[in-house]
């Protein structure tokens, strides 16, 4: 993959840049600032961008408002925000699109190498990898929609694991069900929320969407 890392930090940036070429990727940029990073990802292009929410030169949301101007200019240019805060507010528009692509971590929750570059190449391949805390904090301010309220409890269940990214059969062993349950209650939810493309990616995606959307309402 060809990857572009915007964080302000030197020693976490250059970190960044050692594990991923040691995992077999490019770095084809870096940036330590808002406007450096929204100029490379409209210059570059990158299969995926790692991108801090808070930037020189304010420190406030300048990479997060990068991303989002990037992804305006290139729809569905794919973007993990990797940050110590949950800005809200932003963390709703860059799902409001709806094209897949997303990411949210927070920097305390990522343990090892694998599971940052496992979360690199879901959002690289139109994917999402959203941290668990990260929904929670979205899903306390939000009320659900009428689309949701169809859905059992044990069916939201299997969707909020799939907002985190995860896999059926991650999600099985989860939740302590088969594989072939889970299935069962992902072809559910997509009836019931509407979708009914038939490449099962597009329908997980957009399923996590709709949730995440619907569930961070003003």
């Amino acid at each position: 993959m060809r990857i572009l890392v915007a964080e302000d930090l030197y020693l976490l940036r250059d970190g960044m840049v050692r594990l991923i070429e040691a995992c077999g990727h490019e770095v084809v940029a870096t940036a330590s600032t808002g406007p450096e990073t929204l100029q490379a990802l409209l210059a570059f292009r990158p299969d995926v961008s790692v991108v801090d929410v808070r930037m020189p030169p304010n420190q406030t949301d300048e990479g997060l408002r990068a991303a989002l101007a990037a992804r305006r200019e290139v729809p569905g240019l794919p973007i993990l925000i990797l940050s110590q805060h949950v800005e809200q507010l932003y963390a709703r528009e860059l799902l409001a699109d709806g094209s897949g692509g997303v990411g949210y971590l927070l920097k305390e929750s990522v343990f090892d190498a694998d599971q940052f570059v496992d979360a690199l190449e879901r959002v690289a391949a139109g994917g999402t990898a959203m941290d668990p805390a990260v929904i929670a904090k979205l899903l306390s301010t939000g009320s659900p929609s009428r689309s949701l309220d169809r859905l059992t409890d044990r069916e939201r269940e299997v969707l909020a694991l799939m907002a985190e990214g995860l896999s059926n059969q991650a999600v099985g062993r989860r939740l302590f069900l088969s594989e072939s349950a889970v299935g069962k209650y992902t072809t559910s939810m997509f009836g019931k929320l509407g979708i009914t493309d038939d490449e099962d990616t597009n329908r997980r995606v957009r399923a996590v969407l709709a949730y995440l959307n619907s569930t961070t309402s003003p």
